[in-house]
């Protein structure tokens, strides 16, 4: 790979690149476990992105949007950056690898848009099921065929788990939820919501041990917290519902963040934005965001990061 140069004026986003700032983006190698790309890139089809009323592919919906970054000049780097010095401007980043202080690199602003990983079990069988059967995402699963009238499973026991059960209803013939202790951590209005649905029936003390199947996903051991019996549903989804970490470990000590470990942002000029709490660097997407979490959102706050970062670029005195 060709020497990176060693300062930019704006590390990391797609809309950047037509406000003719020259930015490079670094998307990660298998960062957190998941593919360049992000989270997207293990789901199947996406079909509530606009402009794509037939749906499309995770995988390929992120291969044409970095198409599109690549044609309007952003450089972009197939490698993790594991360590920064947010201390002071020109901000320091380090290369995965190459962590020694000859291999810095340089900007003056930073847009972190390194998203938030779904937790998984890793259950027995579940590397083979995944996106045949197994998912971390009722939303954006839960309308392809596969599991269009078919007996679903959903994991947890909280707002998240009951917001995707209820919706998964729409799809599913029914859907068992699975709740480890003996009672719903969701909210009083979410949980009776789901307790009163006809195609839903939770199964209290229980927890998936073992995905069974050929091609696609077809049962689902599970396991009694109390008593350890074991016992197998016939189902052709399991999808988990447990929550998110968000990928803001190389931040910790240096950005706000909250109780989660999500990046906070803050209004600028008592507007919304996607300003931290240092000047020059912004957070996008899933990283700051743990209410909405679709494609359409994070992308839209991917374009007011880009935003805010051109009009603060503008505001300074830089010497290149």
């Amino acid at each position: 790979m060709a020497p990176i140069p060693a300062h930019h004026k704006v590390v990391i986003i797609v809309y950047l690149a037509r406000a003719n700032l020259n930015p490079v983006m670094f998307e990660g190698f298998l960062a957190a476990g998941v593919a360049a790309g992000g989270q997207l890139t293990t789901t199947t089809d996406v079909e509530n992105f606009p402009g794509f009323p037939d749906g499309m592919g995770g995988q390929e919906l992120m291969d044409q949007m970095r198409k599109q970054s690549l044609k309007f000049g952003t450089t972009i780097v197939t490698e993790t950056i594991s360590k920064v010095d947010l201390s002071q401007r020109p901000f320091k980043l380090w290369r995965e690898g190459y962590e020694a202080a000859a291999d810095v690199i340089l900007a003056d602003s930073v847009v972190i848009a390194t998203g938030a990983t779904a937790k998984r079990l890793y259950i027995a069988g579940e590397d083979t099921f995944w996106q045949a059967g197994i998912s971390a995402c009722a939303v954006c699963d839960g309308a392809v065929p596969i599991f269009r009238n078919k007996p679903l499973v959903v994991v947890g026991g909280g707002d998240s788990a009951s917001e995707e059960a209820t919706f998964l209803t729409k799809y599913a013939s029914k859907v068992y939820v699975l709740v480890r202790r003996d009672k719903l951590r969701a909210s009083k209005v979410m949980a009776d919501r789901l307790l009163k649905h006809p195609k839903v029936e939770v199964l209290w003390n229980k927890v998936p041990i073992e995905a069974k199947g050929d091609r696609l996903l077809k049962q689902l051991v599970i396991e009694d917290t109390v008593t350890k019996e074991r016992s197998t549903l016939d189902v052709n989804g399991l999808f988990y519902a447990i929550g998110h970490k968000p990928n803001s470990d190389l931040f910790v000590g240096q950005l706000d963040l909250d109780e989660t470990g999500y990046i906070k942002t803050y209004p600028n000029q008592g507007v919304p934005s996607t300003y931290t709490n240092i000047e020059g660097v912004f957070a996008a997407g899933d990283i700051q965001d743990h209410t909405y979490r679709q494609a359409v959102t994070a992308a839209g706050s991917g374009c007011m990061a880009a935003l805010d970062a051109e009009r603060w670029l503008e505001g300074q005195e830089l010497d290149h």
